[in-house]
């Protein structure tokens, strides 16, 4: 997988030309949805398209989301793809509970495409998931990540206005942190077409500590990866504040007047780290 993955593509998996399509768009990760995605009469042809796809490896890391964690379907999804080559992660929508993350980690098998047990990602998309944050977070070494599912929070709060998210995003990225988990990615833009306001929102969420974001259209993927990426005049700044530090690891003002300490070249290296993800 790449190292930092920005761009997380879902395609409903009752569509397997759209998958095959996924998989060559250039999306860091491909997210088959067998849950919202799908109507309730082709959740069976989702889930065996799925694993016929998924029986051997795949060109880029692909996730699936399955279904309600409280309902049968989950279980035979599960079923279904077990020790499959080419899945190399599974998403679970609507955790509200560690107890949830425990026993589907339970459940699942090693798997051929990391060689480990299966990587999970919570979602969490009610009132009750956020307050569960930390401990879903850290409820299993198998989770390897959290993300809000907004449209679906959205609704469990009755928020209309965006800013209304604010404080659930910022309580996801800190139990993110505080857990030892990489930073979460956004949630889905749902307007396909308004790439303009999608750009604005994903600098609003890098600057919330965000990074990456799902995508649910290909064209979305180079906006969301330039709003991450750092610009020109970051990786200058960078290179400055890493280049000082090498010759002095202790505090130090550079020739601008900016004040530099370890945390400020920890973020420096990490900017850094980032601008190299697609570099030869």
């Amino acid at each position: 997988m790449t190292a930092t993955p920005l761009t997380w593509l879902y395609v409903p998996g009752d569509r397997p030309e759209v998958v095959s399509k996924a998989l060559a768009s250039g999306a860091d990760v491909v997210v088959v949805d067998l849950e919202d995605a799908v109507a309730p009469d082709r959740k069976e042809y989702a889930r065996t398209a799925t694993a016929e796809r998924l029986t051997d490896p795949q060109p880029v890391p692909v996730h699936v989301r399955i279904n309600a964690l409280d309902g049968p379907l989950a279980t035979r999804d599960l079923r279904a793809l077990e020790g499959l080559p080419g899945i190399s992660g599974l998403r679970l929508p609507k955790v509200t509970t560690p107890q949830e993350v425990v026993r589907v980690a339970g459940r699942t098998a090693v798997a051929p495409a990391t060689g480990s047990g299966l990587p999970l990602h919570a979602l969490l998309e009610t009132a009750l998931g956020i307050e569960h944050a930390f401990a879903i977070a850290t409820a299993h070494p198998a989770l390897h990540g959290i993300a809000l599912g907004e449209a679906d929070l959205r609704a469990d709060l009755g928020v209309r206005g965006d800013a209304g998210l604010d404080w659930c995003r910022s309580r996801v990225v800190v139990a993110a942190r505080a857990a030892g988990l990489a930073p979460p990615p956004q949630s889905v833009h749902p307007d396909t077409r308004d790439l303009d306001t999608l750009a604005a929102s994903c600098a609003h969420g890098r600057a919330l500590g965000f990074l990456g974001r799902a995508a649910i259209h290909p064209r979305q993927l180079p906006v969301i990866e330039r709003a991450y990426l750092p610009t020109p005049e970051e990786i200058e700044d960078a290179e400055q504040i890493v280049k000082a530090a090498a010759t002095d690891e202790g505090a130090q003002a550079l020739p601008d007047g900016r004040f530099i300490d370890a945390a400020v070249v920890a973020t420096a290296r990490r900017t850094l780290s980032l601008a190299d993800r697609d570099r030869p």
